[in-house]
């Protein structure tokens, strides 16, 4: 299985790094991200200009490839897609984003906007966010279930899942809360 991990915090982001590592659990990971913070863009694509890509070295994980892209999140979904993957992916896993995408702000969340453009290519694709502190608990708890749970659940031509974990400690979790915001903490 092939599996592409974008973000918009950049390749540099501790959320991409987690993000790689479990979905190396799931198959044969390649992570193409922003070279610097790209929050709030949306489905924003650089169409003037020049946009340099380089193969990054010393991704702390050990993925297929991993490169970063002097665009827009949506920039490296294209590039990725067209330039540097042999083959489409069969899943593209955007995020770790720092800080929730529920309500509003994900019709300017670059996150969910680079999982958006996965789905318009026919790519299934999931967008993970995490409250924005360094409690990582929950995610590092539940992360790889929820993507092995998402990748068997059906979507339709340019829907997304969209995934919010919490910011509290395991022990205070109450449960998953589906078609909802965000997770609910005691």
């Amino acid at each position: 299985m092939k599996i592409l991990v974008v973000n918009d915090d950049s390749i540099h982001a501790p959320g991409i790094v987690l993000l790689a590592k479990a979905a190396m659990e799931l198959g044969e990971v390649t992570v193409v991200a922003p070279a610097n913070q790209c929050s709030a863009m949306s489905q924003r694509i650089t169409i003037r200009g020049d946009m340099r890509v380089d193969k990054v070295q010393d991704f702390p994980v050990p993925v297929k490839a991993a490169y970063k892209v002097d665009g827009t999140p949506a920039d490296c979904l294209k590039i990725a897609m067209q330039y540097l993957l042999e083959e489409k992916p069969d899943y593209v896993f955007s995020g770790i984003n720092y800080g929730y995408n529920s309500g509003t702000d994900i019709q300017y969340s670059a996150t969910v906007g680079s999982a958006l453009e996965a789905a318009c290519a026919g790519v299934h694709a999931v967008a993970f966010s995490e409250g924005a502190s360094e409690c990582h608990e929950v995610t590092d708890a539940y992360l790889e279930r929820m993507m092995e749970e998402l990748m068997e659940q059906p979507l339709a031509y340019n829907q997304i899942w969209n995934v919010n974990f919490p910011q509290c400690e395991l022990e205070k979790l109450r449960g998953i809360l589906y078609d909802r915001k965000i997770a609910d903490c005691g």
